[in-house]
């Protein structure tokens, strides 16, 4: 019997007019249309009126077509006030409506109003997870299309590739925080987000941290193994964006030069020297031996101590090993590329240019580590049944 049966896409919208239509369509057509859908309208309280959203408030009206629940964040004196804003706060208002309004194996599907899906996505998404009932979450598969601006699509590749350079690289080490994390592109049920806590409602990265608790207390699904969907995707827009510090609008909008520095691609020298660290977890369980990555976690972490904490909380190797890896975790072995600048790889060392190369040829790039990301995310993702 199937676990779950009903999915509430979660979506928040901050003025999206034109994306709108579009986005309703998509969802009328799906094959599966056993769905609630969630939209929190939102903008900050002193911005309230806020033409767009208002006229997405009086459209959403007359919309009767779908099963909706409208939660509205943006009139006056419903907006966001001080540090309570943005588009965490929208999600996680979301998600808690729905873990009021439904019970634990109830399936969310967090989408964002510019990403466009196939019309068999949500019944795609839902026999996933039914095949795999005690997953935690679902990192959907994505791609950005081309808007056919090169001074856009030029960037928004830029920063593709080295999301995509970066997670082959981890899913090359077998590491368990080898996921891509975006809002628009993620499922989980409610009792796993229950169990983790829930979201953390950041500026910017609230994807990544919740889907980092999803990986520290289970199974993180990486692909469609069904035949039928395995080259399914989500396909967000790659569009400048100022809403959130991080991510691909910013980093659209700051230009290629400032992502040289801001997301360098990192060789493997650096992914073997995390490997060589995981490694060596079970040995540490013994005595402390010293790790590539101690002298940057005893910087960080301030303290010289690192191990012998964890040998007294947790008295079995299992649990020693596995607190090991929550506390070196995907945010950790991010930082520790960022501070080893041996580990940057030079540009030079690129098949393309990303500031002269046709967009064309970039393109090829992107879909080229595309496919070994596909291919990378089936092999490491054992005990996945169709």
């Amino acid at each position: 019997m199937s676990r779950y049966s009903h999915i509430s896409v979660a979506i928040p919208i901050l003025a999206e007019q034109d994306n709108l239509p579009r986005l309703l369509s998509r969802l009328q057509r799906q094959s599966f249309q056993n769905f609630t859908l969630y939209l929190c309208i939102n903008n900050e309280e002193q911005e309230y009126g806020y033409d767009e959203n208002q006229a997405t408030l009086r459209m959403l009206e007359s919309v009767n077509s779908l099963p909706m629940v409208v939660i509205d964040r943006s009139s006056k004196g419903h907006g966001w006030t001080g540090k309570k804003k943005g588009v965490g706060w929208a999600r996680k208002v979301i998600f808690e409506r729905i873990m009021s309004d439904c019970n634990d194996d109830e399936l969310v599907v967090s989408l964002d109003a510019d990403t466009d899906f196939d019309d068999n996505y949500l019944e795609a998404v839902l026999s996933t997870m039914n095949a795999n009932p005690t997953s935690n979450a679902f990192c959907v598969p994505y791609y950005h299309p081309l808007s056919g601006d090169d001074i856009l699509d030029r960037p928004m590749l830029r920063y593709e590739c080295y999301m995509r350079h970066y997670l082959i690289q981890l899913l090359r080490i077998a590491n368990p925080y080898a996921f891509t994390a975006l809002g628009s592109a993620m499922a989980f049920p409610l009792w796993a987000y229950r169990r983790v806590g829930g979201i953390t409602p950041l500026q910017g990265g609230e994807d990544f941290y919740l889907m980092q608790k999803f990986a520290k207390t289970g199974a993180l699904l990486l692909f469609f193994p069904s035949p039928a969907h395995s080259r399914l995707t989500v396909r967000p827009q790659g569009r400048v964006s100022s809403r959130v510090p991080f991510g691909t609008g910013p980093a659209i909008a700051a230009g290629i030069e400032e992502m040289d520095n801001r997301y360098p691609f990192y060789n493997e020298q650096g992914f073997d020297a995390v490997k060589a660290t995981y490694s060596n977890f079970p040995s540490l369980y013994e005595q402390d031996i010293e790790t590539p990555m101690s002298p940057f976690l005893r910087q960080q972490l301030a303290t010289d101590d690192l191990w012998s904490p964890l040998r007294r909380n947790f008295r079995t190797r299992e649990h020693f090993i596995r607190a090991c890896a929550e506390r070196v975790d995907g945010l950790r072995i991010l930082q520790y590329l960022k501070n080893t600048p041996a580990y940057r790889l030079s540009l030079s060392a690129l098949p393309v240019n990303f500031q002269s190369d046709p967009v064309e040829c970039l393109n090829d790039y992107r879909n080229r580590l595309f496919d070994d990301e596909m291919t990378l995310r089936q092999k490491n993702s054992s005990g996945i049944t169709q």
